[in-house]
């Protein structure tokens, strides 16, 4: 697997999502993709399966410290009386001492930049967690975030895939060192699947569809991805990205597509999104 170096982690660029996988669907997926060769693994709290990824890290045999583990606190924990109870509670679920990388899951819209920033230098003063980083912040919260903390930023997890144009986020990032971690990254498969210049780039390279749109994440600069499936022929087919280049032409095809501009996940606690 192929690792992007974010201001001191080192984050391999494919992982495994594991949003709506629960109990034993979950415990087995992530058994087979830690024995597979997957080496990231994403969970949050509010994903109500920490329990069952800590199971099945364990099960696969292979040891704690070849693995990168990423967990996520809800905003109503992003509190001084919430959120090392709630970071030390994924630790208990998922029965590890540390994780590698802890985001605060949304931005919360009842405090400000140095308050988050404190907590996650926080936790990781105290062990809980190797590096710290957000999800779903937009450009102004990445920088005050860049800003406000003592310890660097190394990741900012969003939605993005080829039909939502993240150029300038992706920027933004990139100018701080920060990895961009793409969660939704095939969007939902379906109409992005059909697209003539997926489905050419696929003929080219003898790849599938989903691949094709995969490669071209990791082909960008200081960018990843973390595919959910709970097929285990998937965890085969998206993992073999790395084997081809996508050409500078079907790169721009592919990134016209962001004129779509469609998002799946808008929430009426949505950070304000930057504009295109």
């Amino acid at each position: 697997m192929h690792t992007l170096t974010a201001n001191g982690a080192n984050i391999p660029a494919l992982g495994l999502g594991t949003w709506e996988l629960r109990g034993d669907t979950c415990s087995h997926i992530v058994e087979q993709a830690v024995r597979g060769g997957y080496t990231h693994i994403d969970t949050a709290i509010m994903y109500d399966n920490e329990t069952a990824v800590g199971a099945g890290i364990r099960a696969s045999g292979v040891a704690r410290d070849d693995l990168f583990v990423t967990t996520k606190v809800w905003p109503t924990d992003v509190t001084e009386a919430s959120f090392l109870n709630a970071v030390e509670g994924s630790l208990r679920r998922l029965e590890m001492d540390a994780v590698d990388l802890l985001l605060i899951h949304w931005p919360p819209k009842t405090a400000e930049p140095t308050v988050w920033a404190h907590l996650l230098n926080s936790a990781a003063d105290r062990g809980l967690t190797r590096n710290i980083g957000v999800s779903n912040f937009n450009i102004a919260q990445i920088n005050a975030m860049v800003a406000a903390s003592e310890r660097p930023i190394a990741c900012n997890q969003v939605e993005n895939h080829p039909y939502l144009d993240q150029r300038r986020l992706r920027a933004a990032c990139a100018a701080n060192g920060i990895a961009l971690i793409a969660y939704c990254p095939i969007y939902r498969g379906g109409p992005m699947f059909e697209e003539p210049a997926v489905l050419q780039a696929a003929a080219t390279h003898a790849k599938t569809p989903a691949q094709i749109v995969l490669r071209w994440h990791v082909q960008h600069g200081g960018a990843g991805a973390i595919p959910k499936t709970a097929t285990p022929g998937r965890l085969v087919e998206n993992k073999a990205i790395f084997d081809f280049a996508l050409s500078d032409s079907e790169m721009a095809a592919i990134t016209a597509l962001t004129l779509a501009n469609k998002r799946l996940c808008d929430f009426e606690f949505s950070p304000v999104w930057d504009a295109a």
